[in-house]
């Protein structure tokens, strides 16, 4: 059951966020509520600008603030610490009116959340290719390679979202001419940052079936599956150059 307490916490957030329930109508109407409340939307904007550089560097700082509160009133954060605030923005993005003109935003916000969380995982040991040696392909075929917590990747089959996010995430002005394809990326945190890199449609696959826990000999086969040109040789090296996996867990 909940106590009053709690039941007066829950009412209090929902009056910051402007949905005023009954009860409180005498705590909202002063002066220093709507100053506290101010204080509490511009701080969930400010994250939210902070958390989406590569969406601020497209829209420009105001147009960005203004998305912000909006889904700052829209969807709290659930989460005391800000820098975890955003899980929702591309889905926000998404629906919003004024983004439409720039159908490649949502995508762009969703590398930078991935970003994020690559940054925020924990730190895990990564497999290296040391750890191989001596190992043939029979021995590797039914061995599960599991993506550490800090690795993220995305496939966007329509768009060059990886390269309009590179480009703005490193501040640098786009080509006059770039190729509209389909692209994937490929995020790692580690101890001193996030590395990315472009990612093939089939590295994408390999990844999606190891971290649902087929062992190397199938995710081999969905990746050449998604892309039958495909240099698995090539692909693994890159992924254990970027420390993508956790150590083998041999039985």
């Amino acid at each position: 059951m909940k106590t009053s307490l709690g039941t007066f916490q829950e009412a209090f957030v929902e009056a910051l966020y402007q949905r005023s329930p009954p009860g409180l109508q005498g705590l909202t109407e002063q002066a220093g509520f709507s100053v506290y409340r101010n204080t509490v939307l511009k701080g969930c904007t400010d994250a939210l600008c902070d958390n989406f550089p590569s969406v601020e560097r497209l829209v420009g700082t105001d147009w960005l603030r203004g998305a912000a509160a909006i889904h700052a009133q829209q969807t709290p954060p659930n989460d005391a610490r800000l820098v975890l605030y955003g899980e929702d923005f591309a889905d926000f993005l998404d629906a919003f009116e004024p983004a439409r003109e720039l159908p490649y935003l949502a995508d762009v916000a969703r590398l930078d959340r991935l970003w994020l969380e690559a940054y925020t995982a924990p730190q895990e040991p990564a497999l290296q290719w040391s750890d191989l040696a001596g190992m043939t392909a029979s021995d590797l075929a039914p061995c599960h390679l599991q993506p550490r917590a800090s690795a993220r990747w995305r496939w966007f089959d329509q768009q060059p979202i990886y390269s309009i996010w590179r480009y703005n995430r490193d501040a640098l002005p786009l080509p006059e001419e770039l190729p509209w394809h389909a692209e994937g990326a490929l995020l790692v945190g580690h101890a001193e940052g996030v590395t990315w890199q472009a990612l093939d449609v089939g590295g994408c696959a390999f990844l999606d079936a190891c971290a649902s826990g087929h062992d190397l000999d199938q995710a081999s086969t969905l990746a050449l599956r998604a892309q039958a040109d495909l240099d698995f040789t090539v692909l693994l090296g890159s992924l254990l150059g970027a420390a993508v996996f956790q150590p083998l867990k041999l039985t």
